[in-house]
């Protein structure tokens, strides 16, 4: 009784997990470059796509501001508090810690109380408009895996924009539009995620989903990936198998999620009414206690490991692949041209090594097969003959003392030995030797 009574708990549970689990239990996770298996030939290395894990990047970003004195409390300023716009007896000081409000708090450990934000100066300058743009810069490229996820302790924008960079700043992208009339703002129609498909999953949208004012639960502003990524594998993510060969084979695709920098362009304050209350401009303000950006460095797939060292992210690259992002094979492992890593097949995927280039592989002086050294001599990594006392040459195949003229019956060391001459002719060839060797 006891033993059905477990199994039937036990079958519950595993149902129940397999509906809770929002990934897949079983699939190509890619944290192993190489390992080594057994063949006929002996113990060899296998070789697969790696990546690094995906982890929490805004440990490693720089930030901007534009305007650089946008920061509220220099000089020292007061505002009005969040929940209710009238109470305006709120102060920003940057010379006192307990009043300051710097961007690095936009990226601190959350949870504390009173919560840690960023806060922009007030809209006292109206009807002048009131605009800030926040840079987040990695000096690496980067591949989302996880939502961006801004949090406003002040109302979220009327209008705003999420921005993207594939080449560290020098040009942008929108990734998408926030406004709470995409119409008026952007003379473009409302649209969700939701909206999206599998063919227009590139689609540049202006949602309205964001963009409200002072409400309960109304901090937060979402730029969806994993929603995106579920138009290729299930709700649940599940068929990755799907959504990798989608990112193997459509560059665009796979770009749409790769960045080296993002900018958030803060466009319009949260307003609240159609217009602006100008007796009470300390009300509007931008005000951001946290960003959360997950994703991993991008390496090609060819590297587990990404380390960040003075200021810097970097990938330990495998496969003889290198540069910051392995984009390029390592000198002499040209023999083909450079090729990413591909995440097909599931689990382990292709490596797509470099291998050696023809130039850069040394011609042996001497092995074990057809090479021998001659006369007892022993053949040291391939490029020199170990010869005995009394013999030289490139296989120990002279008598020394036939560089002396003394050989002779009387030498005690008898007639010169001869090497076979194929064998010699053969390693004339191959070291590119200007006149025959004496055999």
């Amino acid at each position: 009784m006891y033993l059905s009574r477990f199994l039937s708990i036990h079958a519950l549970w595993v149902t129940v997990s397999s509906v809770m689990q929002p990934y897949p239990l079983v699939w190509g996770h890619y944290d192993v470059c190489k390992t080594q298996i057994y063949t006929e030939e002996g113990k060899v290395w296998d070789y697969m796509a790696c990546q690094p894990e995906s982890t929490d990047m805004t440990k490693y970003l720089k930030v901007k501001l534009d305007p650089p004195d946008i920061t509220c409390g220099d000089p020292p300023e007061t505002f009005c508090a969040m929940g209710n716009p009238y109470m305006c007896n709120n102060e920003c000081d940057a010379s006192t810690p307990e009043l300051a409000h710097p961007p690095e708090l936009m990226f601190d450990f959350e949870g504390r109380h009173p919560s840690t934000f960023w806060q922009s100066a007030t809209w006292k300058e109206y009807p002048k408009p009131l605009q800030v743009n926040i840079t987040l810069s990695w000096s690496k490229t980067i591949e989302l895996t996880d939502n961006i996820v801004i949090t406003f302790e002040s109302g979220r924008p009327d209008q705003m924009i999420l921005e993207k960079s594939l080449d560290y700043g020098r040009t942008w992208q929108p990734y998408q539009y926030y406004a709470t009339d995409c119409l008026d703002a952007f003379h473009m129609d409302p649209k969700s995620v939701r909206d999206l498909s599998q063919h227009t999953v590139l689609e540049i949208i202006c949602t309205e989903e964001y963009s409200t004012s002072y409400m309960t639960n109304s901090k937060i502003i979402h730029f969806e990936i994993k929603d995106r990524f579920a138009f290729f594998a299930g709700p649940w993510l599940r068929n990755m198998a799907s959504l990798y060969g989608q990112l193997d084979t459509t560059k665009k695709l796979r770009d749409f999620f790769t960045v080296t920098d993002l900018r958030i362009r803060l466009l319009r304050p949260a307003v609240g009414e159609i217009f602006v209350d100008e007796l009470h401009l300390a009300r509007y303000f931008y005000a951001i206690s946290d960003i959360k950006v997950h994703g991993r460095c991008k390496c090609n797939l060819h590297a587990t490991v990404c380390v960040y060292d003075n200021s810097k992210l970097t990938c330990e690259c495998e496969h003889n692949t290198t540069g910051p992002d392995c984009g390029k094979c390592k000198k002499n492992y040209q023999g083909r041209p450079w090729s990413p890593g591909s995440y097909l097949p599931i689990p382990k995927g292709t490596a797509n090594t470099c291998i050696p280039s023809i130039s850069s592989i040394g011609t042996n002086v001497c092995d074990n097969e057809l090479l021998h050294c001659q006369n007892g001599g022993t053949c040291h990594n391939n490029v020199r003959c170990l010869c005995p006392a009394a013999y030289t040459g490139i296989l120990c195949e002279k008598l020394r003392c036939e560089e002396a003229g003394s050989c002779g019956p009387d030498s005690g060391q008898g007639a010169p030995p001869r090497g076979s001459p194929a064998l010699l002719s053969l390693l004339a060839a191959l070291l590119g030797t200007a006149g025959p060797l004496c055999i």
